[in-house]
């Protein structure tokens, strides 16, 4: 999970310098932490392998870095 908390991370920093576009905040919450949060819990109930399993936990831990780097942003820019 920690690992999928650091790739949330550098995902979330890469994709800001990459795509700049204004949204509404509510929307964008929605976006980071609802739909890695659904993907990943439906890839855990699915499951049928193992590693299975470990690919949706790193997937759903990925909604904790996006939504790090979405509140650091909000917070400098409007600081």
């Amino acid at each position: 999970m920690l690992i999928g908390v650091a790739v949330g991370l550098l995902g979330g920093t890469a994709a800001l310098a990459v795509n700049h576009v204004r949204m509404r905040p509510d929307v964008a919450i929605a976006l980071v932490v609802g739909f890695p949060s659904v993907v990943g819990l439906l890839v855990i109930l699915l499951a049928r392998r193992r590693w299975l399993t470990a690919l949706g936990v790193f997937i759903l831990a990925l909604a904790p870095g996006w939504f790090a780097v979405l509140a650091v942003i909000e917070v400098t820019s409007h600081g």
